[in-house]
């Protein structure tokens, strides 16, 4: 056994929710190999004390744009044309370098508030991915496209298809399936059925997933409705899009006959509670979802809109937005948002068999909160106290695979030193600094 941690309080998230207190968890070779409220025979290489501590599977983040961490309170308080208009000139001028610093920045807060696994959705999907390999975070890849006109497309042409395929050729399955890469689309709004269908055939043929933005601003199910006379669920269906795995991120205004759609194709919705109430785009109608079918898991968007990557605020938010709703205070307990936040997580990204639970036989991506904090003190119920209390500052180590990436302070794979100086001297500069308009001589 090569870690142990002994006395330390458990949120297992398993099927029967376990909640232990003073028990021991021991990992071997990156596996959960030892769960009880005793400890084991087998001496262990490490022994970590938890006294004063909790334990839990780490946090999943479902929807989330590493490369734009630069941009966070760039374009605050804005309309939504006005916020675009304010980001497209700097991501334009974003370059893989420049991409990569920021996907790491962001991984970084990630794994200091227990976030062990994301879902990627933007422009550089192979820095994020070469980002991600170097940290040890696990993440879904997607690398986003948009297509306007429909004359003359060419999946195999196609430079934004071209660049999908050569990232899913340079990473999916790195690292025993660490890294995974999935298709991505901005929307309906900036594609249409050409790709739609050409990426349905190449999802499901090379076993991908796909990630999507979905209903999230009314204008976009009202536009989509005039052009075609669907909502933009109803449209992808038609075009067979929802055949793959699909994490379909903020779902703030589907209809009913969008959930029952997509709970028979076993899609997934990802909430980002905190960052479509900052933009002003709409609350998820969470418990409906739940109803029809659907997985419902977690996000925290991108930290140019949201300015978060904590997704206990956005678990919390989600939670007390379900609860107004509904005007019923027993709906979306503490248990069922932090399932979302684990388990239906790993559903989400095709990695249930994998993590999500503390339970022995699953990867050891583990979390430990300080739970000797004023405020966190009393707590006569954990999974409360982590859903309503707790922040993911509470976070005191972060761990994947059984390999420690954060704890107390200190990151064992991200050297900050030098991710400040290659931001500072690169990408900084080459992100913020104004271009001169051609001048006409």
């Amino acid at each position: 056994m090569d870690t142990l941690f002994s006395n330390i309080s458990v949120i297992t998230m398993d099927e029967r929710m376990q909640v232990l207190t003073d028990a021991f968890v021991g990992i071997t070779d990156g596996k959960i190999s030892w769960l009880a409220k005793k400890p084991p025979e087998e001496k262990p290489e490490t022994i970590i004390d938890g006294t004063g501590m909790v334990l839990m599977p780490g946090l999943i983040n479902c929807h989330t744009r590493l490369s734009e961490t630069l941009l966070r309170g760039y374009a605050d308080d804005l309309s939504a044309e006005d916020r675009l208009g304010k980001l497209y000139p700097r991501l334009e001028q974003m370059d893989e370098k420049s991409a990569k610093a920021s996907a790491l920045l962001g991984i970084a807060q990630c794994l200091r508030m227990g976030v062990t696994s994301v879902s990627d959705l933007g422009l550089f999907a192979d820095a994020v991915a070469q980002a991600a390999a170097e940290s040890g975070i696990r993440a879904n890849v997607a690398q986003e496209l948009t297509l306007l006109q429909e004359d003359d497309f060419d999946f195999e042409k196609d430079p934004g298809c071209q660049k999908l395929t050569a990232v899913a050729e340079a990473w999916h399955g790195y690292d025993d399936g660490r890294i995974l890469v999935e298709a991505g689309l901005q929307g309906t709004y900036t594609s249409c059925y050409p790709l739609w269908e050409a990426l349905t055939e190449y999802t499901v043929n090379s076993h991908l997933g796909i990630h999507l933005n979905l209903s999230r601003f009314p204008w976009e199910n009202e536009d989509c409705l005039d052009r075609s006379g669907l909502t933009p669920a109803q449209l992808l269906d038609c075009h067979n899009v929802f055949a793959a795995r699909t994490q379909a991120a903020h779902c703030c205004h589907l209809e009913q006959e969008d959930m029952a759609l997509l709970g028979r194709k076993k899609a997934t919705a990802v909430v980002c509670s905190v960052t479509d109430r900052k933009l002003t785009a709409g609350d998820a109608d969470i418990a409906a979802m739940v109803k029809s079918g659907m997985n419902v898991a977690l996000g925290t968007g991108s930290a140019a809109e949201g300015g978060t990557m904590d997704l206990l605020q956005q678990a919390r938010s989600a939670a007390l937005c379900a609860k107004m709703k509904a005007g019923d205070p027993e709906l979306l307990n503490a248990a069922s948002v932090l399932l979302m936040a684990t388990v239906c997580g790993a559903k989400a990204q095709g990695r249930g068999d994998v993590c999500g639970m503390v339970k022995p036989g699953l990867d050891a991506d583990l979390i430990a909160l300080d739970f000797t904090q004023p405020h966190l003190i009393p707590s006569h119920d954990l999974m409360g106290s982590v859903a309503y209390t707790a922040t993911g500052m509470d976070v005191c180590m972060t761990m994947v695979r059984g390999k420690i990436l954060y704890a107390s302070g200190k990151y064992t794979t991200i050297d900050l030193s030098q991710l400040m100086t290659e931001l500072a001297e690169h990408a900084m500069p080459t992100v913020f600094t104004q271009k001169e308009e051609p001048t006409d001589e």
